[in-house]
């Protein structure tokens, strides 16, 4: 409550501080102290007390992270980003490139033994006179809606990407920072207490967040990941299906995870609306699902009447094909299909912005279908059945795009989330070893792989949004004696932007114990080659001439036993 000016002739009157003012109130706090403490930072001072006022800094741009990243999505990630290259393509004749601000990049600078100081000196002028842009320009307005979003945006950051360190990569201080994270969304909570019509539930999310803060306060190596997700991560969401009730919140519209999820595993966790390029039609969606698997079998598509979709993506080896490349005149490795439709760009380029985009590129490509839209058209026109299932189903019938629809359907139903892994950390089986555990915790953790591959689809989707592919650099070699650097420029063939060269789309890693030979190239036959690759660095670990390589180079030092380990734990993302 606050207090109105008085005079002598009136009386004091209380006006009551409305929630949205209390929100605005914290984020306020913790941004001024975030920028306050970053503007402490002096090249005069000691390194020591530069780097406590860095780590103070951070910490209260964490505090801030649950309301400035959903209210301000791009300056968090602007602020947030890693130290690399910032590249904007649009068109060839749209193409930006610029130098990386905020914490990630002071981090690496401040904490260098060879500091670059006129990269730091920009680096804390740009990212504090960002933070202090945002702390002025404050208008949160949010309705309940917004406010149990941005709470299952931090839950859901915190499970898939604050436990991997993967924003605090020289420090390593991801768990502190996540119970800052919690700790904020405590202060939330509290200031909503009052929508509580079931107190009982007030106090039930008061012992949860307090439950995650004590599990996470371990060493950043022996934190139980496996855990945390299904007894805490878990709990929240349920947590937060049941105060959306409560609250009697109804949500306008989904987003790319459901309303009502309570796991991040589940066939129910994503909206693949979401997804679709095909908005709202989800009329009789099993249906065109059904005419979409016919589409994919049909072989009279092809030029030759003799190749269909399944030819390339056969559903005994993870919807891959098994081979280094379909043919000679191929030069990239068939990857699986499943669980490809949750995602936001397609082929290992990223050139197509959806699956019924990436249908045109197959179709017309010489070295595959070789055919083109009005060939399928006339095909599927020509078929009764085809005809009149398109006409019950769609309007206008069997155009190109609903064509295409149907296909990317079918697609999108290819996530089954039935593996090993995720019947168990659901509660469904109780058969995870000890090590395919400890495999899924070095994942998370040490060696880093879901830095670059998140849970829960283990690609290069960005969560908790899901709305960016990740392009990485990795220097995959030409061949597995890992001599020469693969002359496939990746993206850089897109737009012929020098940075990119190299850069391919990080895929899924669920159904790999099926979808070998392994990297865009099929380069190697096993996964234990593939270990071998990351564990010694990347194309830059092996000693190769890799510009702008993203992933570390750095060795992980990885023991034979912790490497086995994660790959007993891929293994268990089998579904098919």
């Amino acid at each position: 409550m606050s207090t109105a000016c008085v005079n002598n002739n009136t009386k004091t009157v209380a006006k009551p501080i409305s929630k949205t003012e209390q929100l605005e109130k914290l984020y306020r706090q913790n941004l001024v102290k975030a920028y306050q403490y970053l503007d402490s930072i002096n090249l005069d001072n000691k390194n020591g007390i530069n780097k406590d006022y860095y780590e103070i800094s951070r910490k209260y741009l964490k505090k801030s992270e649950p309301i400035l990243s959903y209210a301000n999505k791009e300056n968090y990630k602007s602020l947030n980003a890693p130290n690399l290259l910032r590249i904007h393509e649009e068109d060839p004749t749209d193409i930006k490139i610029s130098k990386p601000i905020g914490y990630q990049v002071i981090e690496e600078h401040l904490f260098s033994e060879t500091m670059d100081t006129l990269a730091l000196a920009r680096a804390l002028k740009v990212t504090s006179s960002r933070l202090k842009l945002i702390e002025h320009n404050i208008a949160l307005n949010l309705k309940d809606y917004h406010v149990l979003w941005l709470i299952r945006d931090a839950v859901v950051r915190i499970a898939t990407t604050g436990l991997s360190n993967f924003d605090s990569p020289v420090l390593g201080n991801s768990l502190e920072e996540s119970i800052y994270v919690l700790n904020t969304l405590h202060e939330i909570l509290n200031i909503y207490q009052s929508n509580f019509k079931n107190k009982a539930l007030f106090i039930e999310w008061e012992t949860a967040l307090k439950k995650s803060v004590e599990l996470l306060k371990t060493d950043f190596n022996n934190l139980d990941r496996y855990t945390f997700i299904k007894k805490h991560t878990h709990k929240q969401l349920e947590l937060l299906r049941d105060t959306k009730v409560d609250w009697s919140v109804s949500f306008p519209f989904e987003l790319a995870l459901n309303t009502n999820a309570t796991s991040l595993f589940t066939k129910n966790t994503f909206n693949l609306e979401y997804f679709s390029d095909y908005k709202n039609d989800t009329t009789y969606l099993q249906t065109k699902v059904e005419l979409g698997k016919a589409l994919f079998n049909d072989t009279r598509f092809s030029i030759n009447n003799n190749m269909s979709c399944a030819t390339c993506h056969i559903k005994q080896k993870g919807f891959a094909d098994g081979k280094v490349t379909f043919n000679q005149k191929i030069k990239r490795n068939t990857p699986t299909l499943t669980y490809s439709g949750l995602q936001k760009s397609f082929f290992l380029d990223n050139r197509s912005g959806s699956l019924e985009g990436q249908i045109v590129g197959v179709v017309n490509n010489h070295d595959e279908f070789g055919t083109d839209l009005k060939h399928i058209i006339k095909i599927v026109k020509d078929d009764k059945n085809y005809a009149k299932s398109f006409d019950s189903l769609y309007n206008r019938g069997a155009t190109d795009m609903n064509i295409r629809h149907s296909i990317a359907s079918y697609v999108r139903s290819l996530n089954l989330f039935n593996s090993k892994f995720d019947n168990n950390i659901n509660g469904k089986e109780n058969t995870l070893t000890k090590i395919e555990k400890k495999g899924f915790n070095l994942f998370m953790g040490k060696a880093a792989c879901a830095t670059c591959h998140f849970p829960p689809l283990f690609n290069g989707t960005v969560p908790p949004n899901f709305n960016e592919s990740e392009l990485e650099i990795i220097g995959v070699p030409e061949t597995v004696e890992n001599k020469v650097l693969d002359d496939d420029l990746g993206r850089y063939n897109v737009f012929k932007t020098e940075e990119r060269k190299g850069a391919f789309k990080t895929p899924t890693l669920r159904n790999i114990a099926l979808t070998a030979p392994y990297m865009h190239n099929g380069v190697y036959n096993t996964m234990e080659q593939v270990m071998d690759f990351y564990n010694k660095g990347g194309g830059k670990g092996l000693g190769l001439n890799v510009s702008h390589q993203t992933l570390p180079f750095d060795k992980l030092n990885l023991s034979e036993m912790e490497q086995q380990a994660i790959i007993a734990f891929m293994k268990t993302l089998t579904d098919y």
